[in-house]
Order: structure tokens, then sequence, then C-alpha cells
């Protein structure tokens, strides 16, 4: 099982602001990201696409799914589960506006804690990781799979995939509109990593 997770393409919000789950616009018309994917796509020589396109509900993100999903001729689905973290009351703050000591609460204890309100890391990672096993589980139906989708959820599914701690993960720098292609072996069940920020 080949699977290949798609970034947004750079969205119109001012640089150091954390959102999250917010929907937020593209600077860009979809179509321009969406063919600039389908350029990266053939240059890397990724497999087409199954029957099923997946994406995350944010217009960011969907917008561009739509279009791919004409392209390659397939239908596209939307799931709650490939939404980027929720901060809470973060979502579309300055960073550096943010309470220094949340922060260093949240750093204190990376995978649990939620001072902001929205999800813990480990909620992140559970809803992430749901949708993995769900997607690998019918892959002899779908044997190449297609996400357009968020950072955050890209850096999860590709630690827990690759069994590897979630903060390692989310230090790997990660471009707007990037491409990580993951395989899986099918006899094994184990997972490599082929492509990422490509």
């Amino acid at each position: 099982m080949d699977l290949v997770l798609i970034r947004h393409a750079a969205v119109s919000v001012a640089a150091g602001v954390c959102y999250g789950r917010s929907d937020v616009p593209l600077v860009d018309e979809p179509a321009t990201a969406a063919a600039a994917v389908v350029a990266r796509l053939a240059a890397l020589r990724a497999p087409q696409p199954g029957d099923t396109l997946f994406t995350s509900p944010l217009t960011r993100c969907a917008s561009i799914a739509n279009l791919l999903a004409a392209h390659f001729d397939c239908a596209c689905r939307i799931d709650a589960r490939l939404e980027e973290m929720n901060f809470g009351a973060w979502e579309m703050q300055r960073w550096d506006a943010i309470d220094r000591a949340k922060l260093d609460a949240w750093a204190a204890d990376f995978e649990h804690a939620r001072p902001h309100g929205g999800e813990s890391v480990a909620q992140f990672a559970a809803r992430v990781g749901a949708w993995l096993e769900d997607v690998t589980a019918v892959h002899e139906a779908s044997p190449v799979v297609y996400a357009v989708t968020h950072a955050g959820v890209m850096r999860v599914a590709t630690a827990l995939a690759l069994e590897l701690p979630v903060e390692r993960c989310v230090q790997w720098a990660l471009e707007m509109a990037a491409i990580v292609w993951l395989r899986r072996d099918e006899v094994s069940g184990r997972w490599t990593l082929v492509r990422w920020n490509a």
C-alpha cells in the first residue's frame, strides 16, 4: 500500500499566527494549488490514487482535493479525522502573544497537556491513528491512497506508521503543499518512508 499525504497550499494568515482547526482561506486560487500538486506528483512518479481521495473538511484542503479528485477521476471523501489539531483558545492568536506560562506547561507535558482547552497531542494522535488504521484495513481495495490534509496530521501519521515518538516527528520541516509518501509492505506490515517534504 502506498499512502500519499499532501499538505494544503499557503494560507492567507499572517506569519506567526496559530490557526490550527480554524477555516482560513488559501492565498491563491485552489486551481493553481491543484495544478502544482499534479505536476509535483508527476515529477515524483507517484502512483495514481485508487477510487477514493480523502481530505480534511477545512476549505484549504477540500477545495484542492475536489480538483485533484476530478483530475484523477476518483471520488473525494471528507473525513474530519484529517483536520489539523484543535488549539482551542489559541486559535487565530499570535504565538508570541500567548501566555508564556501556558506554553511552558504544554512543553512540560507535551503529550497530555491542553492548556488551550483544545486537543492534547495524545487525543490528536488517537484521532489520526484511527484514520490510518481504517485506511490500512481496506488497503486491498485501494492499494494507493491520497489524502489532502495538514502538517500536524502528516507528521503524526508518519510517526505512528514508522513507530517513532510523535514529539520527534513534529520537529521535522514540512513546507506548504509538501508531499509525504509512505509505503506499507504487505507481508511484514511495516511502513517505510519513500519521500518526505517532496
